[in-house]
């Protein structure tokens, strides 16, 4: 596997592979064909590296209030950490606890051997609240990362476990939705540069899901953070994704209030369905599920039918879920509330989210909508509203957007001062995503290339994958092992070869990846998220131009 530095600084060369795990499911692993040297000289000096300049237990007492203009912290705890505690890898670090003013907890790990003056910041997932800086979603595994090449720190967005009460408060709010990420990075590396008595030459950033948010937010506000980012499954979309998306998908199974149309039971009859409709091959696996539009009426069932495993078909009220959830939520005019809609393909990863275990119980999307409704879009919270409460339509819409999309959204595709900054950008988005339609994340990289003149100019520092099959951050049913190329190319089969070679595939360009368009109700605009400041005594972003 190439090293997360190697993939983060590419220009031209780049493939994606999917590595199936031991589980059965997969995750995007980024190579190159043309680092070979890099990556073995990489590899190669991770047994030496920079010693620490002082003992671990030292940075406890190191006044640090003041190192970093506007970003007051201090450490905590600072223990060592023998090799074989480690998570991340088999290197003994120094533990670093830590907090930013006010409530931003921070844990980084400090290698005390092996370390090549590399920063790796990981994001963390759903409303996080909680640190976890073991979770490096697409560098875990890497080399660097489990010899102690990189110095690795997370947080947990600025407030404690448990829902979205945080909302209420305008500086934790603040801290989720705009600037944590960004001053854990400047404390982190003042840091590193105190224990290892020199500053780190390169810094990474890796996410998925909320994660994958965080990521975008430090590429389009802060672009000089980071040299390179993975931003994986990205939520970056996330207000209209957790009201909208979310509730859409609630309402359309639940329809009129009542109870499931379809359920978990009915996932794999499905999925069988939907894969011959698509005309899969015998691997099951969809390279380019945008491009199919079957239609879930082929299956009605007839009058007086059954439905059986043998010969499943829908009830009307099944085929009016699953056409709602193909398409997405839309409002009185026809125009998508969030861009983007669950892929044919995908259904053997909805269960928990999308479907329940029974028809009377509850699914995941219904908390996510709950949590939002009540304690973070508006100004008080609203402990009763549930999905049921969303309206879509425009003036809905706009009540939902307008006061939020600033704070909590990541959705500008100027990306100008990152690429000038040398920044390097990896988006990947597993096809089969049961939390976050992939297609969102395919409007969002076509609406950078639309800013930044083109594909051939995006490319040079960005780019998007697919794998897929590829559930929420991993996972799926995908088991066979093919190479996964850069939006909008898939991978086909044209030599009749084993479904698991990847030798047996060629890059062919997908017209309906190429050519999407959404009819949606809002864009993705430029410059109007940019600007954030305290403001008598609250955090206001300036808006810029629509």
């Amino acid at each position: 596997m190439a090293t997360l530095a190697t993939a983060l600084t590419l220009v031209t060369g780049v493939s994606v592979a999917l590595a199936a795990g031991a589980t059965g499911g997969a995750q995007a692993s980024i190579v190159s064909a043309t680092s070979a040297t890099k990556v073995a000289a990489t590899t190669s000096a991770t047994s030496s590296g920079i010693a620490p300049a002082m003992p671990c237990a030292g940075l406890t007492s190191l006044d640090l209030a003041a190192v970093v203009p506007g970003v007051p912290f201090e450490i905590t705890s600072a223990t060592e950490l023998a090799a074989g505690g480690n998570t991340l890898g088999n290197w003994a670090a120094c533990d670093v606890k830590g907090v930013i003013a006010p409530q931003i907890h921070f844990e980084m790990k400090l290698p005390q051997t092996g370390w090549q003056a590399d920063y790796l910041q990981v994001g963390c997932g759903g409303l996080c609240g909680n640190v976890n800086v073991s979770s490096a979603p697409a560098s875990a595994g890497c080399v660097p990362l489990t010899s102690g090449a990189f110095a690795v720190a997370s947080s947990g967005e600025g407030h404690y476990q448990g829902g979205g009460l945080f909302s209420a408060d305008p500086t934790l709010r603040a801290d989720f939705g705009y600037k944590s990420d960004h001053q854990l990075a400047q404390a982190a590396k003042a840091v590193i540069e105190r224990y290892y008595g020199q500053a780190a030459d390169h810094a990474y950033f890796d996410g998925c899901s909320q994660g994958g948010h965080q990521a975008l937010t430090e590429a389009q506000r802060y672009p000089t953070d980071f040299d390179g980012i993975i931003a994986g499954a990205p939520a970056n979309n996330f207000t209209a994704l957790n009201t909208f998306s979310h509730a859409w998908t609630a309402q359309s199974v639940y329809l009129g209030g009542g109870p499931a149309t379809i359920t978990n039971a009915d996932l794999a009859d499905l999925h069988a369905a939907v894969l011959k409709g698509c005309g899969a091959p015998a691997d099951g696996i969809i390279a380019d599920p945008l491009s199919c539009t079957w239609d879930p009426a082929t299956i009605r069932c007839a009058a007086g039918q059954t439905s059986t495993s043998e010969d499943y078909c829908l009830t009307a009220d099944q085929v009016t879920t699953l056409r709602r959830i193909y398409a997405g939520p839309t409002n009185e005019n026809g125009k998508l509330l969030y861009p983007g809609y669950q892929l044919r393909g995908s259904e053997l990863n909805w269960a928990g989210i999308i479907t329940p275990a029974t028809a009377t119980g509850a699914s995941g999307d219904i908390s996510f909508v709950r949590e939002t409704l009540r304690y973070q879009i508006f100004d008080s919270p609203q402990p009763t509203l549930t999905y049921k409460d969303v309206k879509f339509t425009a003036a809905y819409y706009k009540k939902v957007m307008e006061p939020n999309e600033g704070m909590y959204d990541a959705t500008d595709p100027d990306l100008k001062a990152f690429k000038a900054a040398g920044g390097k950008l990896i988006l990947w988005h597993g096809l089969g995503d049961q939390h976050i339609p992939a297609v969102g994340t395919m409007a969002y990289y076509k609406a950078v290339e639309k800013v930044m003149g083109g594909s051939a100019a995006t490319e040079g520092f960005a780019r998007l994958f697919l794998p897929p099959g590829v559930a929420h951050c991993g996972g799926g049913n995908t088991t066979a092992g093919r190479p996964v190329h850069p939006f909008p190319y898939v991978a086909k089969n044209t030599t009749g070869g084993p479904a698991d070679d990847a030798g047996s595939y060629t890059p062919v360009r997908s017209t309906a990846e190429a050519n999407l368009t959404l009819n949606r109700l809002g864009s993705f605009r430029s410059g109007y998220e940019t600007v954030g400041n305290w403001v008598h005594g609250e955090w206001v972003v300036s808006k810029g131009k629509a």
